[in-house]
């Protein structure tokens, strides 16, 4: 049976445990003083039902038998015995009929909760054997007076060790929790990877391109295609260098802090490298712009930067456009093009996925790109939708809320491992 082990010293405290400062709580003074008035109250009804006068000394004993509880985190066994020792001199004191003290109960159950069974076990018993002293010096060995200690220590002690192993379970659901969200976040790294390298790779192979079909024409095109593809290949560099330090975080210290992630401040770049790549894009905001939470802004710029790449690459000749939407509870944007596709176009490829064939293309956009984008945007709370046009293209759009708890817990997972 799982059971609480005492913190080190250096450990942190939980709200209701005691702190270094003082060995016990508010809240162990105020079931010390609960558990007083209980015991208080139990012992002059049981008098007055029994026509016995109330003794001081029964009174005192009674409070008495509470102080111990203050420190029963610290040291359940001494104050079991305190607390019996107490309770043992109010019953050969002035007896009354048979009971069992609000204070013995509490004292049994730090025993259980805080050390093992197999010493909660024992206590139980010699808690028993006190109860029946309650009438007096002789134990009282009647059926009635017998089954009642039994029943209550059985109830005590099960209850802790029920307890118990329902504390053991939910450490070690919150260890598997831990673990997968560890995993998640591996599979949103996974995620930005394949974004960098899509984006990237796709914008330098194009650049390349242009720049050596121009090899004998304009040389001023020539040189923009070479600075883009140098840029790209920089900025392509930089992001899985942050990526990489991030996956080994825990070998080594950072000495260095990480650069900004990319957020909306960048889709005028992304805009602009997509139409030197040879897609006239169209960028608009509506709404007033604002600051929006870290990973809110990365997430949108991943989804801007994923759409342009697949329109790219499977639009064929088209145009795009960017629209960014801010409003009051969340932000919106919409990346749509009005391209035919490539015929022939297989599923299974990096570009739009889903496996919805766009009308007039001949063709379907299918893979991970489309699969990323929307666990980025539920990471997030928010939602994304994708596909054809009737009037021929594609359309992407998400929209994230803000300041609601689901980003906020995207906003803490995210912020541990991202720092």
């Amino acid at each position: 049976m799982a059971t609480r082990r005492p913190l080190p010293p250096d450990a942190p405290q939980a709200p209701d445990e005691p702190g270094s400062d003082s060995p016990w709580t508010r809240n162990d003074a105020l079931l010390a003083a609960g558990s007083a008035v209980m015991d208080v109250f139990g012992y002059t009804m049981t008098s007055l039902d029994a026509n016995h006068p109330l003794s001081v000394l029964g009174l005192v004993l009674s409070v008495v038998a509470a102080l111990p509880l203050l420190v029963r985190r610290r040291h359940p066994i001494a104050v079991l015995a305190a607390v019996l020792a107490a309770n043992l001199a109010l019953n050969l004191s002035a007896p009354v009929s048979h009971h069992f003290p609000c204070t013995t109960a509490v004292a049994l159950f730090a025993v259980t909760q805080y050390r093992p069974l197999a010493v909660a076990v024992p206590a139980g018993l010699i808690v028993s054997v006190v109860a029946l002293t309650s009438r007096g010096p002789q134990l009282s060995l009647s059926g009635e007076d017998l089954m009642g200690s039994l029943l209550a220590t059985v109830l005590v002690v099960g209850t802790g060790a029920v307890l118990n192993r329902w504390q053991h379970e939910l450490e070690v659901r919150r260890a598997l929790l831990a673990e997968r969200a560890v995993s998640e976040e591996r599979r949103r790294i996974a995620r930005e990877l394949h974004d960098i390298v899509a984006h990237h790779i796709t914008t330098m192979q194009l650049m390349a391109g242009g720049a050596r079909a121009n090899l004998g024409g304009d040389t001023e095109v020539v040189r923009e295609a070479l600075v883009t593809l140098e840029s790209s290949g920089r900025l392509a560099l930089r992001e899985m260098r942050q990526l990489l330090d991030v996956l080994r975080a825990d070998d080594e210290r950072e000495v260095t802090p990480a650069a900004p992630q990319p957020g909306t401040a960048d889709l005028e770049r992304i805009v602009n490298e997509s139409r030197l790549a040879g897609l006239p894009t169209e960028f608009t905001v509506h709404g007033t712009a604002r600051p929006l939470p870290p990973t809110t802004e990365l997430a949108v710029f991943r989804i801007v930067q994923e759409s342009l790449t697949n329109a790219r690459k499977h639009a064929g000749p088209a145009k795009a456009r960017v629209k960014l939407t801010y409003r009051p509870q969340s932000v919106t944007v919409e990346v749509s093009d009005n391209g035919s596709g490539r015929p022939g176009r297989a599923a299974g490829g990096n570009g739009h996925s889903g496996a919805v064939a766009t009308p007039g293309s001949g063709g379907e956009r299918g893979g991970y790109g489309l699969v990323g984008m929307r666990e980025r945007a539920a990471l997030h709370g928010g939602s994304l939708v994708a596909g054809p046009l009737a009037e021929g293209g594609f359309r992407v759009a998400a929209s994230l809320p803000l300041g609601t708890p689901e980003s906020a817990d995207g906003e803490e997972l995210s912020g541990r491992f991202l720092g």
